[in-house]
This record gives C-alpha cells, sequence and structure tokens, in this order.
C-alpha cells in the first residue's frame, strides 16, 4: 500500500468513525432523555390506555393521537405515491429512450428539490382555489396532507425503482422476452423481483421523509390537540409538529422531557416501519425466487 493509498484508507475510515460516532451520539442522546419518561403516561396521560386507544375518551396530556395521526399519514402517503413511484420508475429505466427519458428526469430532479414548505404552500393554495371554485367549504384535512406528502417523496421512490431496474444486468432483463413473456410478465415476475431489495430500500427512505417532515403538515391540516382521526377530511395529530410545538411551547421540565419522549417514540416508529419492510422483502424473495 502507498502512502496515499494509506491517505485515502484514513480518511475514509476517520469518516465512517466520525459519521458513526454522531449517530450513535444523537441515539443515545435522545433514548437517555425520552427513555425516562417512555411509559403508559406519555402516550395516554390520566386517561384509561383502551379507552384511549378506542377513541372512547379524548387524550389532552399524551402523545397518542400524534402517534396514530402520523401512522395514517404516512400509510396514506405512501399508498398515493407507490403505485405513480412505481410506474414512473420502470419507464424510465425499461420504456424511455432519448428526449423523453431526459424530461422526465428533469422534471424528478426538479420536484426532488423543492423544498418541503412550497409542498406546504402547494396544498394550501389548492385549498383556496377550491374555496373559491368548486368547494366553497373545502378546508385543511388528512387527505391533503397525504397528498402533498406523497408528492414530497414521489422522487425517492422513482430514483430508488430506476436504479435498482437498470442495476440488473442486461441479459437477466431479456432472460424474459426470449423465454416469450410479454413485457407485463417480464415486468412482474423477472424485474421487479429481483428490484425488489433496492425498491424496498427507496420506500423505507421515502416513508421516514415523510414521518419527520413538519413544514408541508403545518399548512395543510395539522392541529393541536386534534385528537385521533376521525377521517381523512378532518384534522389530524402527528409526532413531528408534537415535538416541535412542545420544543417552541414548553412551559416546564415535564413537557420539554415529554418532547425528548416523542422524538424516542418517533425513532421506534420509523425502526419499525424498517423492520417492517425487510419482512415484506423477505417473503417477497421467498415467494419468487
Amino acid at each position: 500500500m502507498t502512502g496515499k493509498d494509506r491517505l485515502i484508507f484514513f480518511f475514509a475510515w476517520s469518516c465512517a468513525l466520525v459519521t458513526t460516532i454522531v449517530v450513535c451520539g444523537l441515539l443515545g442522546f435522545i433514548a437517555w432523555q425520552g427513555g425516562a419518561v417512555l411509559g403508559p403516561a406519555l402516550f395516554f396521560g390520566d386517561a384509561p390506555a383502551w379507552a384511549a386507544i378506542s377513541g372512547q375518551i379524548p387524550v389532552w396530556d399524551g402523545i397518542w393521537p400524534a402517534c396514530a395521526g402520523t401512522l395514517v399519514l404516512v400509510l396514506l402517503a405512501a399508498a398515493l405515491a407507490l403505485p405513480f413511484g412505481l410506474g414512473c420508475g420502470l419507464y424510465l429505466a425499461v420504456l424511455a429512450k432519448g428526449r423523453k427519458k431526459a424530461f422526465c428526469s428533469l422534471c424528478i430532479n426538479q420536484l426532488a428539490g423543492t423544498p418541503s414548505i412550497v409542498m406546504g404552500l402547494f396544498g394550501f393554495a389548492m385549498i383556496l382555489f377550491l374555496r373559491r371554485t368548486f368547494l366553497p367549504g373545502a378546508n385543511t384535512c388528512l387527505l391533503l396532507a397525504g397528498v402533498c406528502l406523497a408528492v414530497l417523496i414521489l422522487p425517492y421512490i422513482v430514483r430508488a425503482t430506476q436504479n435498482a431496474v437498470e442495476a440488473i444486468p442486461l441479459t437477466q432483463r431479456l432472460i424474459g422476452p426470449s423465454l416469450g413473456l410479454t413485457l407485463w410478465q417480464n415486468m412482474v415476475h423477472c424485474i421487479l423481483p429481483q428490484a425488489s431489495r433496492g425498491i424496498l430500500g427507496g420506500v423505507i427512505l421515502a416513508v421516514g421523509r415523510a414521518a419527520e417532515d413538519t413544514a408541508v403538515i403545518l399548512l395543510t391540516g395539522v392541529v393541536a390537540n386534534a385528537g385521533l382521526p376521525r377521517g381523512v377530511l378532518g384534522p389530524f395529530e402527528a409526532l413531528p409538529f408534537t415535538i416541535y410545538y412542545l420544543a417552541a411551547e414548553y412551559r416546564s421540565q415535564s413537557e420539554l422531557q415529554t418532547g425528548f419522549g416523542a422524538c424516542l417514540v418517533l425513532l421506534i416508529l420509523s425502526a419499525s416501519l424498517f423492520v417492517a419492510a425487510r419482512w415484506i422483502q423477505r417473503k417477497i424473495e421467498n415467494t419468487w425466487y
């Protein structure tokens, strides 16, 4: 190994070490602060657990409504973005050529670079337009927040799908057509199973992005003390907004500790989604191979 090789090795090793220390330090600090208040009282306050979970009584001093709202919001955004993301990614990787591919890629890149607050303003402007034209009673709601978040995470799914499919060797992508499979059969039985690992990686990133974003939901329907989601056309609570609200408006040390507890719960929720995605990935691989 030459001197330059040793320098590159030391630089790369140092960067990896610093990144690991920063991440572990951040997670350890949140776990230390939030773990002290992690318990039924953090989620339900003084309310009985089952009555709060089933929505029989409201929760005023717990984060359970925010947990439920975040989970519903993330699932709604993922359900709206997945079909379009997969379809657009497959089109760019398999079907698009020349100027069409370049123009579509440019649009995806522009969408990926759009700040989340702009997406929130877009949703708010859409509601104002609907109020003045077709729907005078339109208001910000869970559905609007889900649509705006779906648009926000769409580039992650598109790029993950495109990169995963393009990473498959051309010889393997042509095995299906050489055996007489149609385009649809080749997509479903050959390309998508092989690209599932990369696609799910992008979906995990997209879901994490949707779970933590605050700027979009601030302008599209999140409300403090809204309670459990009663429908897609109503207001909702979300963990990112609860953390922001508690950190900005806390009046006692216990409220600040509740904010750290909400941070820890948000991390656990994201990790749970990651584990669920890994389980789905293994089920897909066991089914198709």
